[in-house]
């Protein structure tokens, strides 16, 4: 009888029993955190505040700096709510919601990036063109078009994983609502679900990976067009960034979901988790203020002007 008991809610598993490493963890987790959303905000503020960034570049960037606070929020406050109470049951509605939203938020990233990356097609192959191919209209079409499929990609995820029945037992192997975590603990069939899921991760991320690809095949047939020393260096600049981020993103990405779960080490799994729900959220404001000169520029103008306005208050 207990094994036939539809599950009205779920425990997550977490990182760790070990009440030491628990502190460890939530001490190490509330800071990664804390560290994202100040650096993902300053970066908007930057960008806000100065109008040499009211570019569509920037405008992409400002968005996902956003997308990235959302992103890491859906997941950290209940891991460290976890770490912190020792309570790591939640409920059926409240794991459909969580997945609802991660998948969202990972899917409005993965398009956003394609999106910038189509910018620096633009950029760098047609730069006498660039002001009227990269309408206020148009990224405002692409941003806007993000959202529309991530909501329609998460209403699949969440259709197609809380259509099937769930009985005891009802411990999800992760720290927190993972489709294919989730997934594993259906006592109906599954394959079809699965199939379902891996094609439409699979879409998202190949069609942003075919964009990403095809911009940066014609960039790269410009720059090896480009007898200037100093233009290939500018050229190279104007995509080392958004590079960096598109490889790390979506090498963790691929990695995690584009296996069925028969494939799937949980353990391993986790830790790939923990890097691209907690970890590259941080790493995005960084590598674009670090890597980009105009960001840099715009931080150093925005602190000699609060040193003044200090200097004048006082």
């Amino acid at each position: 009888m207990e094994n036939s008991t539809e599950v009205i809610l779920f425990i997550l598993l977490g990182l760790s029993n070990t009440p030491e490493l628990q502190v460890l963890f939530f001490m190490l987790f509330t800071l990664l955190y804390l560290i994202s959303v100040l650096g993902n905000l300053g970066m908007i503020g930057l960008i806000l505040l100065d109008s040499r960034l009211h570019t569509p570049m920037y405008f992409f960037l400002s968005n996902l700096s956003l997308v990235d606070i959302c992103y890491s929020s859906t997941v950290t406050p209940t891991v460290l709510a976890g770490f912190l109470t020792g309570n790591n049951v939640i409920s059926y509605n409240a794991c459909a919601t969580q997945m609802f939203f991660f998948v969202v938020f990972a899917t409005v990233e993965n398009f956003l990036l394609a999106s910038m990356a189509y910018d620096r097609y633009a950029a760098v192959c047609k730069p006498l063109h660039y002001t009227t191919t990269m309408t206020t209209e148009l990224c405002a079409r692409l941003v806007l078009g993000s959202y529309v499929g991530a909501l329609l990609n998460a209403s699949i995820h969440i259709g197609n994983t809380f259509s099937l029945s769930f009985c005891m037992p009802n411990v999800v192997q992760h720290f927190f609502c993972d489709p294919p975590a989730v997934m594993v603990l259906s006592c109906s069939d599954r394959h079809v679900s699965e199939m379902v899921l891996v094609f439409a991760a699979s879409f998202n991320v190949f069609f942003a990976l075919l964009v990403i690809f095809l911009s940066y095949l014609f960039v790269l047939i410009t720059i090896l067009k480009i007898h200037s020393a100093e233009g290939y260096r500018k050229a190279l600049s104007t995509c080392g960034s958004h590079l960096t981020v598109v490889s790390i993103l979506y090498g963790t990405g691929i990695f995690m979901y584009l296996q069925p779960s028969s494939s799937h080490s949980m353990s391993t799994d986790k830790m790939v988790s923990v890097f691209y729900t907690m970890v590259i959220p941080l790493l995005n404001p960084l590598i674009y203020s670090l890597k980009n000169k105009e960001v840099k520029s715009a931080f150093r103008k925005v602190v000699e002007m609060s040193k003044l306005s200090l200097g004048l208050a006082f």
